[in-house]
């Protein structure tokens, strides 16, 4: 089995906050779909949400501030999987909560060095 990376991206801005009982119910999703994954032996790190804040380096040692609050997609986390092959580390992707706030998963294979 190769390892898979599930990059999370989503417009935050035209993601309602909803309210802390919409919330609760949003990471019971996100932790009963992970669970899923879990339960198959498929997941190698649940990952973690990503912070707002960053830095960019650029070549010659440039170093501006980031992730940049105009660009739509905003990346919000990542999981780690471990599957057969794309297109199966694909379809554990499928029931992710993030879809439902018209966000988007990206699935990478992990090319181990």
């Amino acid at each position: 089995m190769k390892d898979f990376l599930f990059l999370y991206r989503a417009d935050y801005k035209a993601a309602p906050a909803g309210s802390p009982e919409e919330m609760q119910n949003m990471m019971k999703k996100w932790m009963d779909w992970i669970g899923s994954i879990a339960a198959q032996n498929k997941l190698t790190d649940r990952g973690h949400p990503l912070g707002g804040e960053g830095k960019v380096l650029r070549p010659d040692n440039v170093v501006t501030d980031g992730p940049y609050t105009e660009i739509k997609e905003l990346l919000g986390g990542y999981t780690i999987v471990k599957a057969e092959s794309l297109d199966e580390a694909v379809s554990l992707a499928h029931g992710c909560p993030i879809l439902e706030v018209g966000g988007n998963v990206e699935v990478r294979p992990i090319n181990q060095m």
